[in-house]
């Protein structure tokens, strides 16, 4: 039987008969064939001779989605699934009422609830993939200390030498160093606190590279 034959053996059954449940495959057919406003009307109708068809709900939610009915839509599918918190198709409508929104953590939850239910959905498996690349950001550079070249460069420069002083003769007998040198004293300090932190950031960097390569191949 086509389509059309189909849809109008349902209609001529629900005409008939008003109270058939007949009337849940008929909206259907008319969502299916574009026909969204009919499918809304059959819906309401049916549905108000039997609330508790689910499956009738779940075809009035997704044909007021494409009507961009968002809140009417949303509510019929919480209705579904306060009854059967594990139906797919309201799971997935719901999904995309957000994601229309532009509410992309909240379509994110409700899609990987769904593809939780049909791990297999090559379509639910590439929109979670597509929404976690666009709402986990990347893992940032270390925000302080030096770069991983300049950390290098820190920890291998080497001190200029000291030139002999201008007019003394090159091979003067030094000075005795004093027995106290406070401003050598200070630049050790210096060199030492300098050196910790360029350690630091290397630890640092290393550790968001590695961060970055696990994060990757989870």
């Amino acid at each position: 039987m086509t389509g059309n034959a189909r849809l109008e053996d349902l209609r001529r059954r629900v005409q008939q008969d008003p109270s058939s449940i007949a009337f849940a495959q008929l909206a259907e057919e008319y969502r299916r064939a574009g026909q969204l406003q009919e499918a809304v009307d059959v819906c309401r109708a049916g549905l108000t001779i039997h609330p508790g068809y689910l499956s009738a709900r779940v075809t009035l939610g997704r044909a007021l989605i494409e009507l961009q009915q968002l809140e009417e839509a949303q509510v019929e599918l919480e209705r579904v699934l306060k009854s059967a918190a594990e139906n797919l198709a309201a799971i997935r409508g719901l999904a995309e009422i957000h994601h229309r929104r532009g509410s992309l953590a909240e379509a994110l939850s409700q899609y990987r609830a769904a593809l939780a239910l049909a791990r297999n959905d090559p379509d639910l498996e590439q929109t979670v993939s597509d929404l976690t690349a666009q709402l986990e950001p990347a893992t940032p550079e270390p925000d302080e200390g030096l770069s991983f070249e300049q950390a290098t460069s820190e920890l291998f420069v080497q001190p200029p030498a000291a030139e002999p002083q201008a007019g003394s003769p090159a091979d003067q007998e030094p000075d005795p160093p004093p027995l106290f040198n406070s401003s050598r004293d200070a630049a050790a300090d210096s060199a030492r606190t300098r050196a910790v932190r360029t350690v630091a950031a290397l630890e640092s960097w290393l550790q968001a590279i590695h961060a970055s390569r696990v994060e990757r191949h989870a």
